[in-house]
């Protein structure tokens, strides 16, 4: 059986090595870094988290559960390493990132099945099988190439990354332990502002010096993650509606809710940083020091990571892609994770199995269909292949796109959940018999 190319080491190409590896195809993984680095990442590491350290909700109700549910079912290898590297982060799964990627690093390089090769990947040849999952920051050679193959032009937006803070510099007495609506919880450690310190750090944060985009670049930012400065800038009382709101938390010093609140999640399992969560911004380093340092509980705050912006390419992908994640005329050339234009770490994660499933029903000249619009995955993959999708931009998986029962409201997410379970697991049971994963 052929062998098969895997261009990228991030969570998605991971994924899709580690599951044709998993049904005897041998890959070839390209990864450029450490040779040739990004303006994001620090290290050589396959599976590097750029941004947060959070893999978002696990429960069973939410889009975010259902997707990692499925995703178990296909034998993710990104859950079971954030599960061996998990930190406590309320009903989020965040995990330890050096442990993470580490760990990540070593199984893929230990696999008989696997050669990962240190290079920069160039040009694409359509005849060959190959699967491009080269993430937010595709070098510009593969990007060329890939918009020779696709016949379209890259398409920029950019990811925001939060500031990590050093924990013995926050002033722990002006901050308090608590998860939103959970008694007893100490997962987050929250910095509550009164109305003038909130209003004080507003006015400060929309006069601050900012990175400025290239002329060459097209600015755009994802809904979901916009930076705080861009937030402030659509009203007085955004933020506090938003990243910074304070409902579901009681400051036990006050015994009320705090006007406002910034908070911190663990970003190790030794606790020694924090992660501001939500705080993407693309203010210069100095300003983003000063600014910060206005909340009461960082005024004596130590970055061991400033907050960035980065480009994010990604294609017209209702476009260029066919179902089954293959490009349109290159039925040999499939793409997964951000530059298929899904966004966060887990839905990256979950294209790169689906586009191993379906490179695999290729090599064996099987039929391939995705899950329903019913469950996270399908939905997901809908998303990005409907050509009647007008004005396409990246999404998170959510409910809004997945298909809903017509059930009364109440009880409508343990349906939904149920009837996501069913169907996942009926495609599933079909998927086992048409590639015979056991032979």
């Amino acid at each position: 059986m052929s062998r098969v190319r895997v261009v990228g080491g991030g969570l998605a190409g991971v994924e899709a090595a580690h599951f044709l590896s998993g049904n005897g195809i041998e890959v070839d993984l390209f990864e450029m870094r450490p040779r040739a680095m990004t303006p994001a990442h620090k290290t050589g590491w396959l599976a590097e988290l750029v941004c947060s350290n959070s893999f978002k909700g696990v429960d069973p109700l939410t889009a975010h559960g259902i997707l990692k549910r499925e995703m178990a079912g296909l034998g993710s290898l990104v859950l079971e390493v954030a599960e061996q590297t998990k930190v406590p982060a309320g009903k989020a799964l965040a995990v330890d990132r050096e442990a993470f990627s580490g760990r990540i690093t070593a199984h893929i390089e230990s696999s008989p099945l696997i050669t990962t090769l240190r290079e920069e990947f160039l040009v694409i040849d359509p005849a060959l099988p190959t699967i491009i999952a080269s993430g937010p920051l595709t070098s510009d050679a593969l990007v060329s190439s890939l918009a020779g193959v696709t016949g379209t032009d890259r398409l920029f937006f950019y990811d925001a990354i939060s500031p990590i803070l050093d924990a013995e510099s926050i002033d722990m007495g002006s901050a308090f332990f608590a998860s939103r609506w959970s008694e007893g919880s100490d997962d987050y450690l929250n910095c509550p502002l009164d109305r003038d310190a909130y209003q004080g750090f507003v006015a400060e944060l929309l006069d601050a010096d900012r990175v400025q985009a290239h002329t060459f670049e097209d600015a755009r930012y994802f809904e979901s993650c916009l930076p705080i400065e861009v937030v402030a800038g659509r009203g007085s009382d955004a933020l506090r509606f938003g990243t910074m709101r304070p409902v579901g938390l009681v400051d036990p010093k006050t015994g009320k809710r705090p006007f406002a609140v910034v908070q911190l999640r663990k970003e190790n399992l030794k606790g020694n940083a924090y992660t501001m969560v939500g705080f993407q911004t693309r203010l210069t380093f100095p300003e983003q020091e000063r600014v910060i340092r206005l909340i009461p509980a960082l005024s004596h705050a130590r970055f061991l990571r400033h907050g960035s912006i980065h480009r994010n390419t990604y294609l017209d992908s209702p476009r260029v892609l066919e179902q089954d994640l293959s490009l349109k005329g290159s039925p040999n050339l499939f793409l997964a994770g951000q530059i298929t234009g899904v966004e966060g770490y887990m839905e990256s994660a979950a294209t790169g199995i689906m586009a191993g499933v379906s490179l695999l029903a290729r090599l064996k000249s099987r039929p391939f269909s995705p899950p329903g619009a019913d469950t996270a995955l399908g939905a997901l993959i809908h998303y990005i292949t409907d050509r009647n999708t007008a004005g396409f931009q990246p999404t998170n998986t959510n409910f809004g796109i997945m298909e809903q029962p017509d059930v009364p409201k109440k009880g409508r997410a343990e349906v939904r959940s149920e009837r996501a379970d069913l169907s996942f697991t009926q495609w599933l049971k079909g998927l086992d018999d048409v590639l015979e994963w056991k032979d």
